[in-house]
């Protein structure tokens, strides 16, 4: 007599492999239809709540949204930060650096932002600072909150800790400090939105002297940390060639490798962005790492416009070179998100 597929044993291993393969799904399936528990800390303008500059979370609920993941973030001190990140209470962050302490817990992204901090004095100062130390002795304010390491914190300036971005540039009007540190972006936002008192009343270094990519972290012992991280990098690229990034970082041209070659390309935030070719000022640098091919004498950088990259201002059609006065403008999707006063 043959016995039935239940009580033979290679029956029972399959039945045991299938329930087993049917809960692993069910767990995966709960998980996905959970808003991602993340965890940061305040770090205006990257990570705030919600209804303040939050410049990090809001690319990283963008890029998830995208494939119908929905997050929530709970703010912290710094020093709860990492013990609640690598501790299992929450998902992972979704504004995260790397070190060899959290790797070991976490999945990484690809760097969807990189932090880059700026020197800035009153007009007719010298900015050509390189390192940190080229500061020592000077009274410099930097926004209380950023956690940029030991690094920052003993390399020879007297830190002042403000309040925002408006206060630091604001104690720096004053003359209660000498410089202070602003990050690239903010920057950006300064000379678009108020150039004449910018380059009135401001000297703005060229060179970062703090840089740090930004990633997005999942805690490894989800079962679909990787999934996770994968649709993730898999959305950055068309989400800055379709004018998302510059919509929520609110600037109007970004530059880019927007086809994968490994050369930047300047990218309008619309199809019609004006007459003028975007001078290199005008426009934000999301990554200031060069790759090989970005080095290439042969290899300029070009301009996509419209689905399409062209060589060069010239080869750009006329039609694109308009104003849309109607359309609205990309840095007002929202509320003006700094109001700094001169």
């Amino acid at each position: 007599m043959v016995p039935s597929d239940k009580s033979h044993p290679l029956g029972v291993r399959r039945a045991a492999v299938v329930l087993v393969a049917s809960l692993f799904a069910v767990l995966i399936a709960s998980a996905q239809s959970a808003p991602l528990a993340f965890v940061s800390t305040a770090w205006p303008p990257f990570t705030s709540p919600p209804g303040q500059p939050r410049f990090a979370l809001d690319l990283v609920e963008a890029a998830l949204g995208r494939f119908g993941v929905t997050s929530k973030t709970a703010i912290v001190s710094a020093a709860q930060f990492t013990p609640s990140l690598i501790g299992g209470r929450y998902d992972g962050s979704a504004a995260a650096w790397k070190d060899a302490q959290r790797e070991g817990a976490l999945l990484y992204s690809q760097p969807y932002l990189e932090n880059r901090l700026v020197l800035i004095g009153r007009h007719g100062a010298n900015v050509a600072a390189k390192t940190l130390a080229d500061l020592k002795g000077k009274r410099v304010a930097v926004v209380d909150g950023y956690a940029y390491g030991d690094t920052i914190d003993s390399s020879g300036p007297m830190w002042v800790r403000s309040t925002s971005e408006e206060d630091s540039v604001a104690r720096l009007l004053n003359s209660s400090v000498e410089y202070t540190l602003i990050d690239e972006l903010v920057v950006q936002y300064l000379v678009s939105n108020y150039p004449k008192e910018s380059s009135s009343r401001l000297q703005i270094g060229s060179t970062p002297l703090v840089s740090r990519e930004l990633y997005l972290a999942i805690r490894r012992s989800r079962p679909d940390a990787q999934s996770l991280i994968q649709r993730f990098n898999a959305q950055l690229r068309g989400m800055i060639a379709d004018g998302t990034y510059h919509r929520l970082l609110h600037v109007e041209w970004i530059r880019a490798d927007v086809n994968g070659d490994g050369v930047p390309e300047y990218v309008a935030a619309s199809t019609r962005p004006g007459p003028a070719e975007p001078k290199a000022e005008q426009s934000y640098t999301l990554f200031s790492t060069s790759t090989p091919a970005a080095t290439r004498t042969d290899r300029k950088t070009g301009f996509y416009i419209g689905g399409n990259i062209y060589s060069d201002w010239a080869s750009v059609p006329s039609n694109y070179k308009t104003s849309n006065s109607a359309a609205p403008d990309p840095r007002g999707s929202t509320a003006s998100i700094f109001t700094f006063k001169w």
